[in-house]
């Protein structure tokens, strides 16, 4: 589980499916309203306070996106409450009012620290791909994001496991990397990378 604030009011917690099968909770459980979900979302909250000092009490509004082979991640906004200081000590258990959003990725995203590492890997996945993927660098890493890849479960698998092995699933969503990253390939990143760099 990895915590990282994204504002004053808001946060984004990485779950990897780990994180998840750890708790007994399967990916679609995300959506239903049952014990451990609560319990995993405390666990986040209390990481979320203990690493970044974010607290929560009052509305909050919970959005979830699952990537897939990646895991979860899960955006969870404070809403704004007129608290007073003496509202501490009526603390009950079931503080926050949870308004959950999902959505669903078919988006692959990931990092690599090396220039190197992803040129090996795009050599290696080059054959999966009949097409796509855009090429970006951002804050020292150098990123490749696979849009709607359009492969049978098993081969789609292998090609994350070579992924894996080069770089690292990561919760940087697209739009952080469209707008703050710099563009290597915008299309077809992957053949280009192949052709350009052997």
């Amino acid at each position: 589980m990895r915590v990282e604030r994204l504002g004053q009011d808001k946060i984004r917690i990485f779950l990897t499916f780990d994180d998840l099968s750890e708790r007994g909770i399967e990916k679609e459980d995300m959506w239903r309203d049952i014990p451990k979900v609560h319990e995993l979302f405390n666990d986040m909250m209390e990481q979320a306070y203990h690493e970044l000092g974010f607290e929560v009490s009052g509305p909050v509004a919970v959005e979830v996106f699952a990537l897939p082979a990646q895991g979860m991640v899960v955006i969870v906004t404070r809403g704004k409450t007129g608290s007073s200081p003496d509202r501490e000590e009526e603390y009950d258990e079931e503080v926050y009012e949870l308004e959950v959003t999902l959505e669903e990725s078919d988006m692959a995203i990931y990092a690599f620290r090396d220039f190197e590492h992803m040129i090996e890997a795009a050599h290696r996945i080059n054959s999966y791909l009949t097409y796509g993927g855009a090429a970006y660098f951002y804050q020292g890493k150098y990123f490749l994001v696979l849009e709607e890849v359009d492969l049978e479960p098993e081969r789609y698998q292998k090609m994350i496991a070579i992924l894996s092995e080069y770089g690292e699933a990561t919760p940087t969503t697209v739009y952080v990397l469209e707008e703050y990253g710099k563009v290597i390939f915008a299309d077809d990143a992957v053949k280009e990378i192949c052709k350009h760099f052997a």
